[in-house]
């Protein structure tokens, strides 16, 4: 059976309405990080649509050595507690290495695991035995199916608060493509459903320097995935994607994240209301 995933009153998964995750991806600063995370917060209550607020402080995996990468963990880490303590919202943020996770864990909601550390055995146990919910990003070269493996390696710990997040699958050079396939055969596992709009129109080292990315389809491929029945929606946003220190090509501006997830939350409840998906 799926995983119902726990955050203090907020509820993925097991049919509830779909839950947002997102932020700029990378913390740029305290002040624009708070301030990203007010507006999502204050969008999200609008629009009633359940809120997680996710930023990096460290982006390990940046194509070029000269590219931004945050201010690092403890910096990072003390600007996160601000996001909890000023604007009151649940916080997400990636681990990359061994030993960082019980830290982390000690501030954040949820701890994630970047894609292309999906096979790392060790590094996997060492952040589902931190005690807090994972979300685990599927590998761009894995088939959904491939999942299975992953998911039973973090619950071999004890640890059964684990959602997967679909980000597209490597096709070609430079290239994503999403098979929506994936997000049913993910619903098998017992672990709740992330779809992540924007990494799924990346272009990986599109940019020679940087990766590119095509933004406009990241609305059509997110009522897709959520008219598919996903239980939460994964989406980098920036208050001018043109000046973002990472990810810009395939960041949402936050302008419109209103009125996309006032249209995600009709086509959810359209498709929850009286079905199958609880």
């Amino acid at each position: 059976m799926p995983a119902v995933i726990r955050i203090g009153e907020l509820r993925i998964g097991g049919g509830a309405p779909f839950v947002f995750i997102g932020g700029p991806c990378v913390i740029e600063s305290r002040d624009s990080t708070l301030r990203h995370a007010e507006a999502i917060r204050d969008v999200a209550r609008r629009v009633g649509v359940s809120a997680i607020f996710k930023s990096s402080f460290d982006k390990a995996n940046r194509t070029s050595l000269r590219s931004y990468r945050g201010p690092g963990l403890d910096r990072g880490l003390e600007i996160l507690a601000a996001v909890k303590r000023e604007v009151g919202i649940p916080v997400l943020t990636d681990v990359h290495e061994i030993g960082q996770a019980r830290v982390v864990a000690e501030v954040v909601d949820v701890l994630q695991t970047p894609a292309f550390l999906v096979r790392q055995t060790d590094f996997l146990l060492d952040v589902a035995r931190a005690g807090k919910p994972v979300n685990v990003k599927k590998g761009q070269f894995l088939a959904p199916w491939d999942m299975a493996a992953v998911v039973e390696k973090l619950r071999s710990v004890g640890n059964d608060q684990i959602l997967v997040t679909e980000r597209g699958t490597s096709f070609g050079y430079n290239n994503l493509v999403v098979d929506f396939r994936s997000l049913v055969v993910l619903r098998d596992l017992p672990a709740a459903v992330v779809f992540d709009a924007g990494h799924s129109v990346q272009l990986p080292g599109g940019l020679g320097h940087a990766s590119a990315g095509q933004r406009q389809f990241i609305r059509p491929l997110a009522r897709a995935a959520v008219a598919v029945g996903i239980d939460a929606l994964f989406l980098e946003v920036h208050e001018d994607p043109e000046r973002a220190l990472s990810d810009g090509p395939n960041s949402f501006p936050l302008e419109q994240l209103g009125d996309l997830l006032a249209e995600l939350r009709e086509i959810d409840a359209g498709i929850k209301e009286g079905s199958n998906f609880a």
